[in-house]
């Protein structure tokens, strides 16, 4: 194999790389997100009313959001893959159905 068929592979290992980094990143965000939350939520309930906890939280997790949007964009949500998934399923359950169902 010539080197210059060797550096698109080295390009897309680099590029899927930085994007496994950037979800594991994403994970570890998540995961400190719920432990601290649930660490504040336990200190909130032990120290009584108001439940000032869930500000935090609300703030936290808008970040939380986008950084989950900073990785997988905004295509995770309502991109081509979704619509065909959507499609599959829609499909699949009208398959399900008996003709006594049908509307």
């Amino acid at each position: 194999m010539s080197t210059a068929e060797r550096e698109p592979d080295a390009a897309a290992y680099e590029r899927a790389r930085r994007k496994v980094q950037q979800i594991k990143g994403l994970y570890v965000h998540a995961a400190t997100y719920c432990i601290v939350i649930a660490a504040l939520f336990l200190i909130n309930f032990l120290t009584g009313r108001p439940w000032w906890f869930v500000w935090p939280a609300i703030g936290w997790g808008i970040g939380l959001a986008f950084h989950a949007l900073g990785v997988y964009g905004t295509e995770a949500l309502f991109g081509a893959d979704w619509e065909e998934r959507k499609l599959r399923e829609l499909l699949e359950r009208e398959k399900g159905r008996r003709p006594e169902q049908a509307p």
